[in-house]
């Protein structure tokens, strides 16, 4: 990085690596503010723009999560990842199954659910994803995650608080963030216009993966 940054812009910067590292996402303004002891979002958002202004981050406007490490952009880019048979693939590339939607009761993997294969590259990710889920709809707007994203999902039974998981709820999969507060736990939105989802036990729950990267499909 050819530019000096700042103590506090240092921080800013290590609290963003931090978080895309432990949940695959980049900090929303309040949480950076939050875990830094900034008084408001506003001066998270200050802090954003000197970064970016200097090279550090890229930030994409009108998303809570719109935040790109400048180190990252080196790495492939999603339109750089290969559909399975149109082209042929890097080395190092390995090949994901594309869910799309889950029918009641089945396995997220069932065969009848798999609409394709495609070649990735394993540097898109923090983790080595399972398989990559299409999302739907737009509960999670705000967190970047987009109808039609190719979400990309490590599988594994147990989540942390605040983290980005995908989760099946009686007869339904859903993309939310896990929350469990003193042992009452909810599935959150990331979009004002849809409520929590409480769960209280008279429901079947479980989870079905973390949330580890995401490709971009189209442009938005």
């Amino acid at each position: 990085m050819a530019t000096k940054l700042t103590n506090r812009q240092q921080q800013v910067l290590d609290c963003i690596r931090s978080s895309i590292s432990s949940t695959g996402f980049p900090p929303t303004r309040a949480e950076i503010a939050r875990a830094l002891g900034f008084r408001s979002a506003n001066a998270a958002e200050d802090h954003l723009r000197a970064l970016a202004k200097k090279g550090a981050i890229f930030l994409t406007p009108g998303t809570s999560r719109g935040i790109r490490l400048a180190e990252d952009m080196a790495t492939p880019a999603p339109e750089a990842v290969l559909a399975a048979g149109t082209l042929s693939r890097p080395d190092d590339a390995f090949m994901l199954p594309i869910v799309g939607r889950v029918a009641a009761g089945s396995p997220i993997l069932a065969q009848q659910h798999i609409e394709s294969e495609i070649a990735v590259q394993p540097s898109l990710f923090q983790r080595t994803p399972d398989y990559l889920l299409r999302v739907k709809g737009a509960s999670m707007r705000d967190a970047g995650i987009l109808d039609g994203d190719l979400l990309a999902v490590s599988k594994t039974p147990d989540a942390l608080h605040g983290q980005i998981v995908v989760a099946r709820l009686d007869d339904d999969v859903t993309v939310k963030r896990f929350s469990n507060r003193s042992g009452h736990i909810q599935l959150l939105p990331e979009n004002p216009d849809y409520a929590p989802i409480d769960i209280d036990g008279t429901e079947e729950f479980s989870i079905e993966g973390l949330a580890v990267g995401l490709i971009r499909t189209q442009a938005n």
